[in-house]
């Protein structure tokens, strides 16, 4: 059954089970360089848990209530760790992925790890995407708030350095620019 037939019907234990099974299938894929297929995994990981994640099961119990169909059923405290820990990795592989295209889709990515960061604050690997994602997008005071946090959790990394210096060059060129114009 497809995850829009089980999904109101399946138990939560039972569609946590197959999100954490999509999600792996899509680390696997990562690691392969299968890129596009690993996309298509995190996807199908993230549609198991749609009923199950906070903002979507009060919408789906008011329209389970409005057509009798069984509403998803409440979560332990564990499950509910589980499912946003699930939602994390996939967001943040997502991203990960999106940034291996040739042409890439860095609103998309910023998209993503500004969900991961709603979440999860601390998240390195997000704030540096997120860097890279306003970097690329020109929003470069932005682009260096994100490299800078991501700095702090890791000040030695190489990548994070690297963008934080393209960051502060971008931003010098545009004010000498403003103050030639003026």
């Amino acid at each position: 059954p497809s995850a829009g037939q089980a999904g109101a019907a399946a138990e939560p234990a039972e569609l946590i089970r197959r999100a954490h099974e999509f999600k792996s299938q899509g680390a696997q894929c990562y690691k392969d360089k299968k890129f596009r297929e690993a996309i298509g995994k995190y996807h199908r990981a993230l549609l198991e848990l749609k009923g199950l994640l906070p903002g979507e099961r009060e919408r789906d119990s008011r329209a389970a209530s409005l057509s009798g169909a069984p509403k998803a059923g409440c979560l332990s405290e564990e499950e509910s760790k589980t499912v946003e820990a699930i939602e994390i990795d996939c967001y943040n592989s997502l991203a990960a992925c999106l940034l291996q295209a040739e042409l890439v889709n860095y609103e998309r990515v910023k998209e993503y790890c500004l969900k991961v960061l709603k979440k999860e604050g601390e998240n390195f690997k997000a704030l540096y995407r997120s860097g890279v994602a306003f970097y690329h997008l020109g929003d470069y005071d932005k682009a260096l708030y994100y490299l800078k946090e991501a700095k702090i959790r890791q000040p030695t990394d190489t990548n994070v350095i690297r963008y934080i210096q393209l960051t502060e060059m971008k931003l010098s060129r545009c004010s000498q620019r403003e103050k030639e114009a003026m």
